[in-house]
């Protein structure tokens, strides 16, 4: 059956049942029953993890992998800054040593081995000790704990669907505005309703992605269609989803708030309209969205 058919068969499906469960909601509302949807469990939480307007530098670190990488490339920036400045000071040095005016008679030696073995040695060196740092970092991001929660990630053209695997209910989650081209009144007022304000256009999400402060999560990422790539900065986490394939990664995030992500692989037409929100909140507030969720997403 052809891919499309399928997604909006899908679709179909869904807002049909989507449609019952209104029905039923109204129905408990009449009788006297009080009911709200996962998103209104969560409280107001800060904006950590987003992108600001000219500004250089990493997002805050919400992680002890976003640490370990910051760490990091501060490290070798330093590394790189010595190498640079000796590099240009030595060259400039050389130019005006043994320019032609200063050096009229050039020297005739083919070769100098102490200063040949010293330009192979300290490199090495040099690259053995970032090595010697890198590596675990790098292990620490590959080797993927056991998680509290286990969360699966499909990228589609042009939306994310998450999939709550021990819990049995899985939602998609789309960029708020994305059938409405440029921002206007109607996107600001559907961000305002959804906690967010104008700056976040491009960056909020219908429905979020919520986990536990403190938990460990791990994600298994794949595709549905093309090459996506799942990429949350604050976090010091990104992986490629590839269709056919199922890849992992692990966060812990420390603090609570509203982090942002993008899809950071060239996925076609849409590509800058796939973003990804994550909501970290304390453990008795997940406990309240998560027994919404199954009621509002489980079917």
């Amino acid at each position: 059956m052809d891919f499309f058919k399928v997604r909006g068969l899908r679709k179909t499906l869904r807002s049909g049942m989507a449609a019952v469960g209104t029905a039923v909601i109204a129905t408990s509302v009449a009788a006297g029953a009080w009911a709200q949807t996962a998103a209104d469990t969560l409280p107001e939480l800060p904006i950590i993890g987003a992108p600001v307007d000219g500004v250089m530098g990493w997002q805050p670190a919400a992680t002890e992998l976003a640490r370990d990488i910051h760490w990091l490339d501060h490290m070798i920036l330093w590394i790189i800054a010595a190498i640079t400045i000796f590099v240009t000071a030595l060259l400039i040095w050389v130019a005006i040593r043994y320019s032609q005016k200063r050096n009229p008679k050039p020297s005739t030696f083919t070769h100098n081995s102490p200063l040949e073995v010293a330009w192979t040695i300290v490199p090495i060196i040099i690259l053995v000790f970032i090595g010697a740092f890198s590596l675990p970092i790098l292990f620490k991001q590959q080797e993927i704990p056991e998680g509290d929660i286990t969360i699966k990630v499909t990228g589609n053209q042009w939306y994310w669907n998450y999939e709550y695997v021990d819990e049995g209910f899985d939602f998609d989650s789309f960029m708020i505005g994305y059938n409405e081209g440029n921002l206007n009144e109607g996107i600001i007022a559907q961000l305002e309703e959804a906690g967010y304000s104008a700056d976040e256009f491009k960056l909020a999400t219908d429905t979020a992605v919520v986990v536990p402060v403190g938990a460990t999560i791990v994600m298994v990422v794949t595709g549905a269609d093309v090459i996506h790539s799942w990429t949350v900065p604050a976090f010091g986490v990104k992986q490629d989803a590839v269709p056919g394939r199922l890849a992992h990664l692990w966060f812990n995030a420390e603090q609570e708030g509203v982090f942002f992500g993008q899809c950071s692989e060239l996925c076609g037409k849409d590509h800058a309209y796939m973003p990804i929100t994550v909501k970290v909140v304390s453990q008795e507030v997940y406990d309240t969205w998560l027994a919404a969720a199954k009621t509002e997403f489980g079917s």
